[in-house]
């Protein structure tokens, strides 16, 4: 459900409430009118309110999916029939043909039915506001869900980048360990060359004196 349109919602029920009890309090009047004249006012301006309310839902809930909008409307038509009744009740009120015997009416006769459809209205609107807190504490909670949520998936992330890193680390130091074996590699093989040279060297060397040996050797034996 829409935050927004809940937001609307209970800023309504609230004042419908409101505006029920000032309906009430002005029926019973009757020998003051400058008050009663001002209360009028207070009605009409909240009256007013309510239409802007209802306007807001009817947008808002339009606005939003086809199975979210079809229950919203619902629930909007219902605020649309709240507000009607307000609004006749309103104008019975500040009727000037209103005459002294219709208030002694209301206030005698017609008091209990009133009272009690007042009482009906305030119940209503009481469970409507309940309903509303429930879901704002149902969004509430699952706002506390997310944000939790939200907190294990940066850490996780976190811990993530941090293994990345040294895996990183590690690469780069295979790689310094292969350059380095290479390195090795080509200075084993230089010097294996070398020493086979070496022993070439030494080799023929060798072979050359033991010719010089012989050579003298064989001028001594036959020269003497």
């Amino acid at each position: 459900m829409s935050e927004v349109f809940e937001g609307y919602e209970r800023q309504y029920c609230e004042l419908s409430a409101n505006l029920s009890r000032k309906c009430n309090s002005a029926a019973a009047l009757s020998d003051h009118a400058e008050q009663k004249q001002l209360k009028f006012l207070e009605i009409k301006a909240g009256i007013d309110d309510a239409d802007v309310l209802i306007r807001k839902m009817d947008l808002d809930a339009r606005s939003l999916q086809p199975s979210v909008k079809a229950v919203l409307l619902a629930k909007l038509r219902e605020y649309k029939s709240d507000l009607n009744q307000l609004k006749r009740e309103f104008k019975r009120v500040a009727s000037p043909n209103a005459n002294q015997a219709s208030r002694e009416e209301l206030l005698e006769s017609g008091n209990a039915d009133v009272h009690s459809a007042s009482a009906e209205h305030r119940e209503r609107m009481a469970m409507s506001v309940e309903r509303l807190n429930e879901s704002s504490d149902r969004i509430m909670e699952s706002r506390r869900t997310i944000l939790e949520t939200e907190e294990l998936g940066i850490s996780i992330l976190q811990d993530l980048h941090q293994q990345r890193e040294t895996l990183l680390h590690s690469h780069n130091k295979l790689h310094e360990v292969d350059d380095a074996i290479d390195k090795s590699k080509k200075v084993l093989t230089a010097m294996s060359r070398r020493m086979t040279k070496h022993k070439w060297i030494i080799g023929s060397t060798i072979g050359a004196l033991i010719f010089v040996v012989l050579l003298i050797l064989y001028f001594k034996l036959f020269h003497s």
